[in-house]
């Protein structure tokens, strides 16, 4: 069985029911939302054992996402603060033309000082894929070292490392992204970006084929992913170039469809399973995610292999 690992601040979002205002609602819904996490439930959900690593205020707020995190099946190693807060966004949902909008209040969260030496670092050096993203390290300046600490830690005890580029414009600009996760890279197997993020971060141009070979080319990357929304995903690895279309899905809530596809795509890759095949098991779990409220795919394996097999009953029975 391989094991993932992960490493990032997950959040409380809060959202009014029923396309209400924040200001005129008089209840809030309540679920947890992580790049790192929602991966890390993803994977979990598909059979891998998997682990989320953080620092979290010793609250009930924080006690609140590690309950929620379990209740999906993943092993929870926080390190536990007095200081710092429980971050959280309000997710205000809408069609157009108002449109959905989300309000981030995550300053001075408790895992902006996490540092690699109080992590539980040797479920690191247990695993079989460890991953991070983009959005972790543009937190704080101690989240840019720690990141770089617990991929140098993977690298040298043999782990695989994956890292989602994930951009967030509200964090950092693309220059300050680029600078930093370029450092990043030489210690990255596995690098996955949607195709905005290659070309306005990583200043890279061309189709997403031309993207992945160019950066596994010049990086070393053993694999590269480009995620290109409804228009599928494109995966260069070994000298092949392999591509693969979108499942059709109807939209309930697309927050965390990208982290649904990563969890997807690596517990696929763990058992083995071709290139190809890695794809359509993340775009099964993204389109899945997509009809599902909240940011995590709380999805099963029988689901994913329908959605694969194209086998889309309108009622299962």
């Amino acid at each position: 069985m391989g094991a993932i690992v992960t490493f990032g601040e997950t959040m409380l979002r809060l959202s009014p029911p029923d396309q209400q205002r924040l200001e005129s609602a008089t209840t809030l819904e309540v679920v947890p939302g992580g790049a790192e996490s929602n991966v890390a439930v993803a994977a979990a959900c598909l059979g891998r054992p998997a682990t989320w690593l953080s620092k979290l205020p010793s609250s009930p707020l924080g006690r609140r996402v590690v309950s929620e995190l379990r209740r999906y099946g993943v092993t929870v190693e926080v390190v536990w603060t007095e200081s710092g807060r429980q971050g959280t966004y309000f997710l205000e949902r809408a069609g157009q033309p108002r449109g959905t909008s989300v309000i981030y209040d995550r300053a001075n969260a408790a895992v902006t000082s996490a540092t690699a030496d109080e992590l539980a670092t040797e479920t690191i050096r247990e695993a079989e894929t460890f991953l991070t993203s983009g959005i972790t390290p543009a937190l704080s300046s101690t989240l840019e070292q720690t990141v770089g600490d617990v991929l140098e830690i993977a690298q040298v005890a043999g782990v695989q490392t994956a890292f989602d580029v994930n951009y967030r414009s509200t964090l950092w600009t693309p220059a300050q992204a680029r600078d930093t996760l370029e450092q990043y890279f030489p210690a990255i197997d596995v690098l996955i970006t949607p195709a905005r993020d290659a070309r306005n971060v990583l200043e890279r141009a061309g189709d997403a084929g031309t993207i992945a070979t160019d950066l596994a080319e010049e990086w070393d990357f053993e694999t590269v992913v480009i995620t290109c929304g409804a228009d599928g995903a494109t995966a260069y690895a070994d000298g092949t170039l392999v591509e693969r279309p979108a499942f059709e899905t109807e939209t309930i809530d697309p927050i965390g469809t990208g982290d649904a596809f990563v969890g997807g795509f690596l517990a696929s890759r763990l058992e083995d399973r071709s290139l190809g095949t890695a794809l359509e098991y993340g775009g099964a779990v993204a389109a899945l995610k997509r009809t599902i409220p909240g940011d995590v795919a709380v999805v099963t394996r029988a689901e994913v292999d329908r959605v694969v097999e194209g086998d889309h009953a309108v009622i299962a029975r």
